[in-house]
């Protein structure tokens, strides 16, 4: 049987008491709107079926992903949550990229604290090699790949601007003497390692009110992790010389042109040959029939997706305050 699609919140008291034994631990994405990124998702989840990974995959969704959307993601084995939008301060949406106001709402997986750690991972991600080990990490901390300014969405930065990379600060040192103590790390919000916490939740709504907004939403402090688990495209090209793409364990195909299911090579870089043959890596996941839910659910320990499935409608969550 295939994961019914569940409400972040009940509203049945009886329920509401009943004990929650779910796993502790669970993959999770995002997916807003009726647009093509359902794909994405699909492709994810298969990409975790055939690197065998143990935990399940949760999928936040906003109210306006329609209904066949949210069939085809319970098709193939992803928990379904609805969550609220959550709206940045009134007027602050001059973002790099207008579609970035949405990923406010990702700060609503912080409520998911039934769960004890999780893995976000964008739907335009893949996973080449199994991370499950991810979650055995020190607790307390927040797990990201640095980001890289040397893209053009970095423009109206001074990182940019003197040509100063978190990447490489060997190349053009930090002007201490001009611009003061050097910018602090910033991450790749598409992948990250966390623990949920109403508390933090709170925390960062009050932040989004009270502080101004960065060119890049959701982003701010971490702790490193290597790129090799969140190579974003554009290093092939920005720094090569810290990608070894045998020792890749997640790609972000987040490169203007690069997402597999959209793909035309005719966009800047697109007609490399590593980008080729990674496209070409995702649609064969993708592709593949043998990775789908029903031809795995008979080999495969569900166990900890029916105990999910089972408690996740008893979870009932704190209405948290407005961002907006």
């Amino acid at each position: 049987m295939a994961p019914e699609i569940i409400k972040s919140r009940v509203d049945s008291p009886s329920l509401a008491t009943k004990p929650v034994s779910q796993p502790k631990r669970a993959y999770i994405t995002f997916l807003a709107g009726n647009g093509d990124y359902v794909k994405g998702v699909i492709g994810l989840i298969k990409g975790l079926r055939k690197v065998k990974s143990v935990y399940p995959l949760i999928v936040a969704v906003l109210p306006d992903v329609p209904e066949d959307h949210r069939r085809l993601l319970q098709s193939q084995g992803c928990i379904v949550r609805e969550i609220e939008p959550v709206y940045p301060p009134e007027n602050d949406t001059q973002f790099a990229h207008a579609y970035y106001v949405i990923n406010y709402s990702k700060l609503r997986i912080w409520e998911f604290v039934e769960y004890e750690k999780l893995v976000y991972i964008d739907g335009d991600i893949q996973v080449y090699e199994n991370i499950d080990h991810l979650f055995d990490l020190p607790n307390g901390y927040f797990y990201a790949v640095m980001d890289c300014f040397c893209e053009a969405s970095w423009s109206k930065t001074p990182q940019y601007k003197i040509g100063y990379c978190q990447q490489c600060p060997e190349r053009v040192p930090w002007p201490t003497v001009e611009l003061g103590p050097p910018p602090s790390l910033y991450f790749n919000a598409g992948f990250f390692v966390y623990e949920p916490s109403l508390s933090t939740y709170h925390d960062l709504l009050k932040t989004l009110n009270e502080t101004p907004p960065t060119s890049f939403a959701e982003q701010d402090k971490f702790k490193p992790l290597p790129i090799d688990y969140n190579l974003v495209l554009a290093f092939l090209w920005r720094h090569p010389e810290k990608v070894d793409l045998n020792k890749v364990k997640v790609v972000h195909y987040c490169a203007a042109g690069s997402k597999p299911w959209r793909y035309t090579g005719n966009e800047e870089n697109m007609d490399r040959e590593d980008i080729k043959m990674l496209v070409d890596k995702w649609w064969d996941i993708y592709n593949d029939p043998s990775l789908d839910y029903s031809n795995n659910s008979a080999v495969v320990d569900i166990k900890p997706f029916r105990e999910a499935l089972s408690n996740a409608a008893v979870v009932n969550y704190v209405t948290a305050p407005s961002a907006a």
